[in-house]
């Protein structure tokens, strides 16, 4: 890790023997440390563009569009690219076999339901599901003027395939149809939280 390194080796020898799951809390340090690397890349290369430019966007929506920049890459980095930081890592498996995909709704998620550990299954359903409210959200802040409802709950569900495809190809996870279908509840919700602000 190049920025959280020093935080998550005392935070492991403090809590690792202590704390049940705790490679979640690897991932999830590993994916903050990526996402701020990537997002100072981004940061660079958006003030560039935004030096060239003449038409400049609101405050609002031009913090959208920094906000929405971190958010897509940290799920990136949490879903799909876990075993890797630079792009000359990335190893694909081209030769998965199609059966390793989950196509049939619930089937996994039901399994889930009866585990030893609940924390799997509320981690497969409502942990997808919040995951992409923030995109519900920052959708039509970003797009303001050609987000719809439909088109976010489209764009939802078509990152979320983009994602388990990756997966799949990358072999970061197993793909599955209930992942695409709570991620895109989640953005519909998010849409739903950001119409309601609207109006107020």
């Amino acid at each position: 890790m190049l920025f959280l390194g020093p935080l998550y080796s005392f935070l492991a020898k403090q809590y690792a023997t202590s704390i049940n799951h705790f490679a979640l809390v690897k991932l999830t340090f590993l994916a903050l440390d990526k996402t701020i690397f990537y997002f100072l890349i981004f940061a660079i290369l958006r003030l560039f563009w935004l030096l060239l430019i003449r038409h400049r966007r609101s405050v609002r929506s031009e913090a959208g569009v920094w906000l929405f920049a971190f958010y897509l890459i940290l799920i990136l980095m949490l879903t799909t690219f876990r075993d890797t930081y630079f792009p000359w890592q990335i190893d694909f498996h081209f030769s998965r076999p199609l059966s390793d995909i989950n196509l049939i709704f619930m089937k996994e998620t039901w399994k889930l339901i009866y585990a030893p550990s609940r924390l799997d299954f509320f981690y497969n359903s409502f942990g997808n599901i919040l995951c992409f409210v923030p995109f519900g959200i920052l959708f039509p802040i970003v797009f303001s003027k050609k987000a719809s409802f439909i088109k976010t709950a489209i764009l939802g569900m078509l990152t979320s395939i983009g994602i388990e495809m990756l997966q799949f190809f990358l072999a970061t996870g197993v793909s599955d149809i209930d992942d695409v279908f709570f991620n895109t509840c989640g953005a519909v919700i998010g849409y739903g939280i950001y119409k309601f602000f609207q109006k107020l």
